[in-house]
C-alpha cells in the first residue's frame, strides 16, 4: 500500500469520524456543549488520561488562548450540565480538584465509540 493510499484511508476515516459525531450531537440525550465547553473538557480529559489531577486554578491556566475568566465560566457551566464535580482538597480544603463525572465518562465512551466505527469502516 502507498502512502497516498495510507493517507486517503485515514482522510476518509476522520471524514466518517466528523459525520458520526455530527449524528450523535444531533441526539437528545447527548449532551450540548459549545465549542470553549468543549475544549476546556479536551484540556482536562487529556489531564484524567494521563493520570493527574488539576485543580480549578490550573484549568483555569491550561488554555493560553482563553482568559482564566473565560475558563472559569465555562467550569460552572460543565459542572452545571453535570459533566464535572469538584472535589476539595484533603489538605487544602480552598483547593478544588476537577474530576470526570459519569456522563462525562459516557460522552467519552462515545466519541470513541464513534472512532472506532470510523476505523473499521476504514478497513
Amino acid at each position: 500500500m502507498t502512502i497516498v493510499a495510507k493517507s486517503s484511508e485515514a482522510s476518509q476515516a476522520y471524514l466518517r469520524f466528523l459525520n458520526l459525531i455530527g449524528a450523535i450531537r444531533e441526539l437528545p440525550t447527548f449532551p450540548q456543549l459549545d465549542p470553549v465547553e468543549e475544549r476546556v473538557l479536551n484540556v482536562l480529559a487529556s489531564t484524567w488520561a494521563a493520570g493527574g489531577r488539576i485543580s480549578v486554578l490550573q484549568a483555569m491556566q491550561q488554555v493560553p488562548d482563553l482568559s482564566a475568566s473565560t475558563v472559569h465560566r465555562r467550569l460552572k457551566t460543565l459542572r452545571a450540565k453535570s459533566m464535572i464535580a469538584l472535589t476539595p482538597d484533603e489538605a487544602d480544603s480552598r483547593t478544588k480538584y476537577i474530576v470526570p463525572t459519569e456522563r462525562s465518562q459516557r460522552y467519552f465512551a462515545k466519541l470513541g465509540q464513534c472512532m472506532d466505527q470510523a476505523l473499521q469502516a476504514a478497513r
